[in-house]
């Protein structure tokens, strides 16, 4: 009878989970590998980050997902005079009870949109390392749990736009993917177009999943199977990022000044259990791991001024081991 019911109340989220990707539709067109992107995000616990130029639909996605999901959602915009307190809160003096209280900043919530992330110098990115990581601020002496869910969606633009500063590679490495966002379709812009400049256009979503719902299938996507000589094939991956030479990359090692830290292999590991769970699978697919290998390494791989140079990108690093590395049975 258990059995019965896991199968059933598992239909019951795939079911969940096709009508959140149909809500989506009804306000951002043409973007459903960004949704996929916050979709494995949210049911593997990994905060994302979103980069891509103004004006891709970042920012509206991310609001849209909150109001289809029944989460508390806040849009932090992060700006050059932004404070750490700004973030997560600080001491305030009540002059009538004579001591100091607490007031609580916008990162006590289970939806996060840190917009422009980059826009902010590194003394304010930092402040969302305890929160990414711990999933708790400290304020004053006292140490607070965040809620649950928590998620962190950031937005960055291109780091040689002006006005933007790096994001530290600590901050970078607890994001679990990062997403390039690219310019829509001639037929999606078409429609994007027709849609925004119709001033009556309210874009109305339904609520879809719930709290319930969320920490339901993260349950069912830690219960779906990695073979054995996957894991070892994504070892691979991962240490091949390390000593590129070793795999028979010569040419690669020239250009890869820092390779791929542990939370790499973690996060490859969660996200193709993710990938499976999403095309309706209990058991992953080495398809999977490569699917998704491009988002959970392309910033952890650190290149040298060379690579720029050359125009050698982390997408031609990662492209290279997938071709390279072979999955040992």
């Amino acid at each position: 009878m258990e059995a019965a019911a896991s199968i059933d109340l598992k239909k019951e989220h795939q079911e969940k989970i096709k009508s959140v990707f149909e809500e989506m539709k009804k306000v951002v067109v043409g973007q459903e590998y960004m949704v996929n992107r916050l979709m494995i995000g949210l049911f593997t616990q990994g905060h994302i980050l979103l980069e891509g130029v103004p004006g891709l639909a970042k920012t509206l996605t991310v609001n849209t997902l909150a109001n289809v999901l029944h989460l508390d959602f806040k849009r932090i915009q992060f700006t050059p005079d932004l404070l750490p307190a700004d973030l997560i809160g600080t001491m305030i003096y009540n002059q009538k009870a004579s001591n100091f209280e607490v007031k609580k900043g916008p990162i006590f919530s289970n939806l996060i949109l840190a917009d422009e992330v980059n826009r902010s110098p590194a003394k304010v990115q930092s402040a969302l390392l305890e929160a990414m990581q711990e999933r708790q601020v400290t304020i004053g002496e006292t140490t607070y749990q965040l809620d649950r869910p928590f998620l962190v969606l950031a937005t960055q633009n291109p780091v040689d736009q002006e006005g933007t500063y790096p994001l530290p590679e600590a901050q970078v490495d607890r994001f679990m993917m990062k997403v390039h966002v690219n310019y829509p379709s001639k037929e999606d812009e078409l429609e994007v177009m027709r849609r925004m400049s119709n001033l009556g256009f309210k874009g109305e979503v339904q609520t879809m999943l719930t709290k319930e719902d969320v920490f339901g299938i993260r349950d069912e996507i830690n219960s779906i199977k990695l073979s054995e000589s996957l894991e070892k094939y994504i070892i691979e991956l991962v240490f091949a990022t390390r000593d590129p030479e070793q795999y028979g990359m010569k040419e690669e090692a020239h250009y890869i000044q820092f390779g791929a830290s542990p939370r790499a292999s973690i996060n490859l590991n969660l996200a193709a259990k993710a990938v499976a769970y999403l095309e309706g699978r209990d058991f992953v697919l080495p398809e999977d791991i490569k699917e998704i290998a491009d988002d959970v390494l392309n910033h952890r791989i650190i290149l040298n001024y060379e690579a720029e140079a050359d125009g050698v990108t982390t997408h031609h690093i990662i492209d290279t081991l997938l071709k390279k590395i072979n999955i040992n049975r």
